[in-house]
């Protein structure tokens, strides 16, 4: 359990998701971040990190490097409409943190894998928190007329 205060939610930025390498989104579409940010500071950022808190191995002292380097601002979350889905970017730490000495604090790839493996679940929860407790709206894509008959 990381027993610490509840950070500010992020802002989410107006960029396309289809730019992260860890996120695609199938069609251009409204990503509904404004609906999504007043989620989150409706209470969906809370709810979901501490739910993740009671859960989580990140230690205190990861913890603290995560806020030292303000990791949290680099989240993004996204409406991926042909999905019905929240979709998300979880920031983490560069493969070169050794050579760039991003922090003092870091020693091993173990803390580094331990951070990024967490903002990852804190990215899951905060988006099962949102879909779960908060949408109430349905996905408005139509699939084409053309597609083929599976049966």
């Amino acid at each position: 359990m990381l027993d610490v205060s509840v950070p500010d939610p992020p802002s989410l930025p107006k960029v396309d998701p289809n730019q992260y390498e860890d996120a695609q989104v199938a069609v251009d579409a409204d990503f509904k971040r404004t609906e999504l940010e007043a989620f989150l500071n409706e209470g969906a950022w809370e709810d979901a990190f501490e739910a993740w808190a009671a859960e989580t191995p990140v230690t205190e002292d990861q913890w603290q490097v995560v806020l030292e380097l303000d990791l949290l601002s680099y989240f993004d979350f996204f409406w991926d409409d042909f999905a019905d889905r929240v979709g998300y970017h979880a920031p983490g730490i560069p493969e070169d943190w050794k050579e760039r000495q991003l922090h003092p604090k870091l020693t091993s790839w173990g803390q580094v894998s331990s951070i990024n493996a967490g903002l990852t679940e804190l990215g899951q929860e905060v988006c099962d928190v949102l879909k779960d407790d908060y949408i109430d709206w349905e996905s408005s894509y139509e699939a084409p007329d053309d597609l083929p008959d599976f049966e």
